[in-house]
């Protein structure tokens, strides 16, 4: 009989995470399952418990950051299957899979095991499973963090869009995208396998996660006015037709050079990598319950 692992970090979500605890429970109790529940208490932790517990399916209960997080300890231990239970705020990667919102859809879900094998991206020294970027919704996502203590729910996305709006100065890239070299003024550089990010902004819509290539949607050098108008499109993903401010590619690697040190969004989680980023799509899978 298979071992259920649930990894469920209490803060995602504000709490909405810690609240599916008793669902869980009700339903794995019902079914007379094998199972295990681990609240985790500070980051990263969710990779140490997943590549260290001896569990068959290892269930992530959170935001694209925990996913991300316990799929990175099930490629460390070489095995095990990853479930999702979305319970974070933006949920995209959930999103890209067709995975249910609703916990206990979520979970009726798990519990029929229909595993498929996911090729992974990787980004310098970090895997993603869903979308990693560059440039202008990065900056958003670090500055959105001064309005949250302020502000609950969406609208705090849309004040740190604005003051970053009003700060935010166009970088100057380098392209190599499967050999071919070219350099753009950029507004933002999206690459993945999965079509959402950013709460539900359709930003690759042609992305695939079983075609072996990564998607790319580049936003070209726009005005400040501009960008007000293509960020509605982008959540239907309807920006793609824009072909004079959108440029849209499918590679197995792409490099990223620049003068400036560059800020990194990796399924959620921002990091400073430095001048160069090579992302490219890893040999490696990992088995999704979806």
């Amino acid at each position: 009989m298979d071992k259920f692992l649930f990894i469920i970090n209490p803060v995602a979500g504000s709490g909405r995470a810690r609240a599916t605890e008793a669902v869980i429970r009700e339903v794995m109790e019902e079914n007379k399952l094998d199972y295990e529940i681990i609240f985790t208490s500070r980051e990263k932790e969710a990779i140490e418990l997943a590549a260290k517990k001896d569990y068959d399916i290892i269930i992530a209960v959170g935001g694209d950051g925990t996913i991300n997080e316990v799929a990175s300890g099930l490629l460390k231990r070489g095995q095990g299957s990853l479930g999702i239970i979305p319970a974070g705020t933006g949920n995209d990667l959930s999103r890209s899979l067709n995975i249910p919102q609703d916990p206990r859809l979520a979970l009726d879900l798990i519990l029929k095991k229909r595993v498929k094998e996911v090729a992974i991206g990787q980004s310098n020294l970090y895997p993603f499973l869903n979308i990693a970027s560059i440039g202008f919704d990065v900056e958003v996502l670090t500055n959105i963090h001064i309005f949250r203590k302020r502000v609950k729910g969406s609208f705090s996305y849309v004040l740190a869009l604005i003051y970053t709006l009003l700060k935010y100065r166009k970088k100057e890239i380098g392209l190599e995208i499967d050999g071919k070299k070219i350099k753009r003024n950029l507004l933002l550089l999206a690459i993945g396998n999965g079509k959402y990010y950013g709460g539900g902004m359709k930003v690759i819509p042609h992305a695939d996660f079983f075609d072996d290539y990564l998607h790319i949607c580049l936003v070209k050098d726009v005005s400040n006015l501009r960008v007000l108008f293509l960020f509605p499109l982008i959540f239907r993903g309807s920006h793609t037709k824009l072909k004079k401010y959108v440029e849209s590619y499918k590679a197995r690697e792409i490099r990223v050079t620049s003068d400036s040190n560059l800020l990194l969004n990796v399924d959620g989680e921002v990091y400073e990598v430095g001048k160069e980023v090579l992302f490219s799509l890893s040999k490696r899978k990992i088995g999704i319950i979806f």
